[in-house]
């Protein structure tokens, strides 16, 4: 099968596991290892090729949060840069959010790459990310639960603080910061909302930061269709995964990280059956 195939492929796993609580990290590492796909990870274009992906995903959850983001702008602006209505507020608590898996990602991403990139840490990581999720239903179901009106800055620290997590392939950076969205007390929706508008500036900034790379990299000519094309099928897919994620976790009041955490649990252990098989 062409490589093209694959790096499309590639980029709807990314799409889709960015923003599911199931970790887009941990299975850009398992499900190729699985199923043997010919990606050169260390390939001059590769590097470009992730920043693309990530690109896209950070363009479908803009897209879909526009009004959110006109709005917290828009609240902003009317307040000069202070909290004087809900909108300006929630901002301020967004930008504290992104500080501490800004700063840690800057500092170490690629140092615990290193250190815990391989197949066997990633599966068992998924597997602990699995229990996580489940972990947050039950604690989710012995407290009373608010929206964002309740939020306030320490609890938001608390959740932007569990998007460092996602460093480390296996955990994920959405079932990291529901679950602690659950823990501080919020409720399905609210903590879906909010961990999703806190990834849009993490996961564009993850982007940004590498374009001076993928403007001077040698990509082959014949690739750059793919790549471009990649970008655009990872957005799509985003954009899909976070609509459905929207509706499932307003639809569900109890248990609705379980399946997630179920399944995680389960594809982590295949992953790990194939080591001894």
């Amino acid at each position: 099968m062409h490589s093209s195939v694959y790096l499309l492929a590639m980029a709807a796993l990314q799409g889709v596991t960015e923003l599911f609580p199931i970790s887009s990290l941990g299975h850009s590492i398992l499900v190729p290892a699985l199923f043997h796909w010919p990606i050169d990870r260390e390939a001059d274009w590769f590097l470009p090729f992730v920043v693309v992906l990530h690109l896209g995903t950070a363009l479908a959850l803009l897209l879909y949060f526009w009004r959110d983001w006109v709005q917290l702008i828009g609240g902003w602006l009317n307040a000069k840069g202070g909290t004087g209505n809900p909108q300006a507020r929630l901002l301020w608590l967004l930008v504290v959010g992104s500080i501490p898996a800004g700063l840690l990602g800057l500092l170490l991403a690629h140092k615990i790459k290193a250190l815990f990139g391989g197949f066997t840490f990633a599966a068992v990581a998924l597997m602990l990310n699995g229990v996580m999720l489940v972990l947050g239903d039950f604690w989710k179901n012995r407290r009373a639960t608010r929206d964002l009106s309740a939020l306030g800055y320490k609890r938001a620290l608390l959740v932007g603080a569990a998007q460092a997590l996602a460093l480390i392939p296996g955990f994920s950076r959405s079932g990291a910061t529901l679950v602690a969205g659950l823990g501080v007390g919020l409720e399905y929706e609210a903590a879906a909302r909010f961990s999703f508008l806190l990834a849009t500036p993490i996961i564009a900034a993850a982007g940004l930061l590498e374009v001076p790379k993928l403007l001077h990299a040698g990509v082959p000519h014949e690739l750059l269709g793919t790549i471009v094309l990649a970008g655009v099928l990872s957005g799509v897919c985003a954009w899909l995964s976070t609509w459905f994620l929207m509706r499932w976790f307003h639809g569900h009041e109890v248990k609705a990280l379980r399946p997630f955490g179920i399944y995680c649990l389960l594809f982590g252990a295949v992953a790990l059956s194939t080591l001894i098989v």
